[in-house]
């Protein structure tokens, strides 16, 4: 029986689920981020497929969002890249909380601002294992800069507060950095019909690295299919980590 816990740790709330007679034991530990104006209880279905597979799940929610907002989080959307930046910076003391149970291996995944951060904790963490990205964005900046370009009146934004937004962007680019990769295992998951986060931007990155390192990055892409994580990619996604993480 899989156990589901609202607990809070390090200060932040999550969810964990795992099976109940692998509670005490050191299993690989798994980390999956819900998207925008989403929380940690919209993704217990992804939460409960890693969990079938034996691992510790982790599902938290991010800043402004779930537990903890205060107001609708789309009041938030200028500061979406914040928000994004609140998980990478908070990742190490989630895992740091996990220390004691013990872990083996460790796996990162999420779903469009989850999948973005995704990328974001790949380029940032090395003692990540693996990762699956769902309908996210390895190449924030150019994703950035395209939100952007479609404000109206976005040449009249401050030119050095953009700078300096885009530099703090750039530090988490997976696609300005692969070398970050490092040989680990990753797989991408879009739809080219994505109307919310570009399947193009994915696909390139995907193209580009997988001609170095084909085994280690692979990509599914749905023909057709805009921005919802079906149930079938949410079995893949688990599959992968199953594959990934095997004894």
């Amino acid at each position: 029986m899989i156990t589901v816990t609202e607990k809070t740790v390090a200060t932040l709330p999550v969810l964990e689920l795992i099976e109940a007679d692998l509670k005490t034991s050191k299993v690989p530990l798994v980390f999956f981020y819900h998207g925008w104006t989403g929380c940690k209880e919209k993704v217990l279905t992804q939460g409960y497929e890693l969990a079938k597979q034996g691992f510790r799940v982790v599902l938290p929610d991010a800043y402004y969002h779930g537990s903890r907002a205060s107001e609708p989080a789309s009041k938030h959307q200028l500061e979406f890249w914040h928000i994004i930046q609140h998980s990478v910076t908070e990742f190490p003391k989630l895992v740091a909380a996990y220390n004691q149970v013990g872990y083996d291996k460790l796996g990162v995944s999420g779903l469009s601002m989850g999948g973005i951060t995704t990328c974001a904790l790949l380029a940032t963490y090395p003692e990540i294992d693996a990762a699956v990205c769902l309908e996210g964005c390895p190449h924030p900046l150019a994703f950035a800069k395209q939100l952007v370009a479609a404000i109206p009146g976005a040449n009249q934004l401050p030119a050095e507060l953009l700078a300096q937004e885009y530099q703090q962007i750039a530090s988490y680019d997976l696609a300005l950095q692969p070398e970050k990769l490092a040989g680990r295992p990753v797989h991408f998951w879009h739809g080219t019909a994505d109307e919310m986060v570009p399947y193009q931007l994915t696909a390139d990155f995907y193209q580009a690295i997988s001609k170095e390192a084909p085994a280690q990055v692979t990509m599914t892409t749905s023909q057709g299919v805009g921005h919802k994580v079906s149930y079938d990619t949410t079995l893949e996604m688990a599959a992968k980590f199953a594959q990934y993480f095997k004894k």
